[in-house]
């Protein structure tokens, strides 16, 4: 009940294979990841802040129309 059958052997060579076989895929596979992080930090770096004058100032606060009520 514990042993490999020879399925499993099979299934396990080929799952190596496709990770480690045939021209670095996995070491590949790394690097484009590593360039696209890359891109996005470059991205955030590049991001221009918005200028204060941009921003608008607050409307001034109208008048009461009545008086406060003073206690």
């Amino acid at each position: 009940m514990g042993g490999l059958s020879p399925i499993h052997w099979v299934i396990i060579a080929v799952v190596v294979l496709l990770i480690f076989g045939g021209r670095g895929k996995l070491s590949g596979l790394m690097g484009d990841a590593a360039k696209g992080i890359r891109a996005f930090r470059d991205g955030l770096k590049t991001e221009e802040p918005v200028p204060p004058a941009a921003v608008q100032p607050p409307l001034p606060q109208p008048a009461p129309e009545k008086d406060p009520i003073v206690r």
